[in-house]
């Protein structure tokens, strides 16, 4: 067996999507990560503990609003709705897509029953394997805050993690040791109130660790642990880029599942009407091959999903080999094991690259053969002696390495917003309510500013996609937060019904605690 070992580390996030309307954008959101990703992801993991000789090992980040919307009754109600008004749709399909249709009618019927066998609590298939010693369920920021564009106000940052603690505990059973930080993004002090919320560990881009001071000796080969008493690990562009990119890596070969086209462009407006559906949009049903990368989407060819298997297999083979030439190369160079760690986005396995979770299988029934093991982040730490001192350097992995792309002309403008809303916060919370019911009015206000600090919408801005439900949703959240504290205030009455009608759709984050906002003294 190969000294060393290779740390998948996977973020599972979505933001607060939740919706009362069926057939919404955001309820396909969730739905179509639920039967791409995280309904497959569990099959995955389940199944390998199961099979002789395979340990699979794997680090997960679960974010508190994903949790929310896993946990959300009325959302687990419409789902099996949701799956078969698509099933519905499959035998509409052209007669050259017959195979790529059925395959995904069996590959959906096979994970809407594990979905009825498990009664939908995906929250406690994650928990358990945790407790089996499996997966290492790690947290987020409360709502995935941008948090060094928070720093204006440390209270809020300490509001984002102390909530976020709180509720996986809530849910999952255990307090989280680690964190994914919201898009890797560090700045410096930020472990203070890591460490504050009872986090020991998190995930930086490559350049956070290597930039650090004093630059690690083993480079992103081994955690390092900063002077606040909190260890970090760096990301390795060797052990991700060829999962991660869709031009050069895996995800694009030819034989693969084309995302971008789907049924739901093709079909005619008339069967789309039973959905509620008044225009064509992805519908999750997809049905073709990458073909080529320069062909248009209408020429893409059909599926071949058993071609697709045969590649899944070689492509874990190709990657494994990669991983142990890097591991046995650097074993002769480090006095210690050294450590691969490889974290990615969860919906790029299954709902980016619909194979992904196939190849995540393969990697663990192929490791042992390969001489590949697996460790979670936790395992590290607990089998690691002294760690390095060494303070990281602020950074994130999104576009640069930087912070421009949560700070640009696309979205700059917000940050001031929660500056100020934050301010307000922190005077509120300072003084104390004297009334129960402006209590309830605070921890609504906390809810509300949590969800305008998401930054998936700042990202969408920037990004040019739907920017008009990014949008709104950062004004919605910031109205409701203005409208409840000029309410506790006695500035102006709160409408008949506005509050139940505001608290019953964001209403996630029950334990929450407005003292998690008073004034720090720094």
């Amino acid at each position: 067996m190969t000294k060393g070992a290779l740390a998948l580390v996977l973020h599972a996030h979505l933001p607060y999507v939740r919706s009362t309307q069926p057939g919404s954008l955001e309820e396909d959101w969730f739905f179509q990560a639920l039967i791409e990703c995280y309904l497959p992801l569990l099959a995955v993991l389940e199944q390998a503990v199961q099979a002789p000789g395979v340990q699979p090992r794997i680090t997960i980040g679960l974010s508190p609003t994903l949790l929310s919307l896993l946990s959300d009754g009325e959302l687990k109600q419409r789902f099996p709705q949701w799956l078969d008004d698509r099933l519905k749709l499959l035998p509409r399909a052209d007669e050259a897509l017959k195979t790529a249709a059925q395959h995904l009618e069996s590959t959906i019927k096979h994970h809407r029953q594990g979905w009825l066998d498990c009664d939908g609590d995906l929250i406690g298939r994650f928990a358990r394997l945790q407790k089996q010693g499996v997966a290492d369920l790690l947290t987020c920021g409360a709502t995935h805050g941008y948090l060094p564009l928070l720093r204006q106000n440390p209270e809020a940052i300490r509001g984002q993690l102390r909530t976020a603690v709180r509720e996986h505990q809530r849910l999952i059973g255990e307090r989280p040791l680690g964190i994914w930080l919201p898009e890797c993004a560090y700045y410096e002090g930020l472990d203070l109130w890591m460490r504050d919320a009872g986090l020991r560990y998190a995930v930086l881009d490559g350049h956070g660790l290597l930039h650090g001071k004093p630059r690690p000796r083993f480079g992103v080969y081994a955690p390092i642990c900063s002077r606040n008493g909190v260890a970090f690990f760096g990301r390795d562009s060797e052990a991700t880029l060829p999962v991660w990119s869709a031009k050069d890596g895996y995800p694009g070969d030819p034989h693969y599942r084309e995302f971008h086209r789907d049924l739901g462009w093709d079909l005619p407006l008339e069967a789309l009407a039973p959905l509620g559906l008044q225009q064509p949009r992805p519908l999750g049903l997809k049905l073709h091959r990458v073909t080529d990368h320069q062909l248009p989407l209408d020429q893409k060819q059909p599926y071949q999903p058993a071609i697709a298997e045969q590649r899944v297999g070689q492509h874990a083979r190709h990657y494994l080999q990669g991983r142990r030439r890097q591991l046995d190369g650097l074993a002769n160079s480090m006095e210690l094991s050294p450590l691969l760690v490889a974290p990615f986005d969860a919906e790029l396995f299954g709902h980016w690259w619909f194979e992904g979770p196939r190849f995540l299988s393969e990697l663990f029934h192929q490791g042992p053969a390969e001489g590949v093991q697996f460790t979670r982040l936790r395992d590290v730490l607990s089998a690691a002696g002294q760690l390095q001192l060494c303070d990281p350097c602020p950074s994130s992995w999104g576009q640069g390495g930087y912070h421009n792309y949560w700070l640009n002309d696309t979205n700059a403008w917000v940050v001031a917003e929660w500056g100020r809303a934050g301010d307000a916060m922190v005077r509120r919370c300072s003084r104390g309510v004297a009334r129960e019911a402006d209590l309830l009015l605070l921890q609504q206000a906390a809810r509300e500013l949590l969800l305008a600090q998401s930054s998936d919408w700042s990202f969408i801005l920037r990004a040019g996609t739907t920017t008009g439900l990014a949008k709104e949703r950062i004004e919605r959240h910031l109205e409701r937060f203005w409208q409840l504290m000029s309410a506790m205030d006695g500035v102006e009455p709160l409408p008949d019904g506005w509050f139940e009608a505001v608290h019953s759709e964001d209403r996630l984050f029950p334990l929450i605690q407005p003292l998690d906002w008073a004034n720090v003294g720094l």
